[in-house]
């Protein structure tokens, strides 16, 4: 799994205010439908950036809590929303969530299911925590949708392969609608998200998962740092002589907890 450091953290922060996840955390927000008064969980909350929007939007009546089991995340989220009374932050998991029965009207959880090892378990504590009626939106990545040009394909299926080592599972949209039904809730509907780049953005997604790729691979020794480093190269190279493409799928399930 990617461990969330100091210095991982920092990059999340500068990043996750770009475009691409920008785009993302509102499609997300859209889904949800957060309104006035509402109590709601951002379940895996990370720095903390969906957790402030959720709080504009339930307002001083409303309650946002944050669930996040990384210390440094939750540091970053707790700044960043110290002017919003109706922020808490938790120390938890999805799959054992600090929370009663029946008492929040929404929760959230934005690329947090992929690093599960018991999905199910997850699903249930949302249903148990989510009142009659309660909506919950899950969005993730479906990996299987990932394509990154190389001019060394070999190379290239080999840092994508090492990466998948990071995730437990990487076709969360696609396995969910099962999941959910058994566990009680109603499944709305599925919304696609494609994200592609052909300039590689520096406040884009592919901008980012180069550096989180690099780093981790080197990091875990998964491939040798001459070969990532020379696979990173090679990406900023077809950037600059326009050659750059890269393209995946993020989704938004939603569901909503039966009567």
């Amino acid at each position: 799994m990617l461990e969330f450091n100091a210095e991982i953290a920092q990059l999340l922060e500068n990043t996750y205010q770009g475009r691409d996840i920008t785009r993302r955390r509102h499609a997300v927000l859209e889904c949800l439908e957060p309104a006035l008064g509402d109590k709601i969980a951002d379940i895996g909350c990370g720095n903390g950036m969906l957790t402030l929007e959720l709080a504009r939007a339930v307002g001083k009546n409303g309650k946002v809590i944050g669930i996040e089991p990384s210390l440094e995340m939750r540091k970053l989220a707790v700044e960043r929303c110290s002017d919003f009374p109706q922020v808490e932050f938790l120390d938890g998991v999805a799959n054992l969530l600090p929370l009663e029965d029946a008492s929040i009207d929404k929760a959230v959880s934005l690329q947090v299911f992929e690093y599960l090892k018991n999905i199910p378990g997850a699903v249930a504590e949302a249903h148990r925590v989510l009142k009659p009626g309660g909506r919950l939106v899950i969005g993730d990545f479906e990996w299987d949708t990932w394509s990154w040009y190389s001019a060394d394909p070999e190379r290239m299926t080999k840092m994508m392969e090492a990466w998948d080592r990071h995730l437990v599972e990487r076709r969360v949209p696609a396995i969910l609608p099962d999941i959910l039904d058994n566990n009680g809730f109603i499944l709305e509907q599925t919304k696609a998200l494609p994200f592609h780049d052909t300039k590689m953005a520096p406040d884009g997604l592919a901008f980012l998962l180069l550096h989180l790729i690099e780093s981790y691979v080197i990091n875990n020794e998964l491939v040798e740092k001459s070969v990532a480093n020379a696979w990173a190269e090679e990406q900023r190279e077809l950037a600059e002589k326009g050659n750059f493409f890269f393209s995946i799928t993020h989704f938004q399930v939603i569901a909503r907890k039966e009567a």
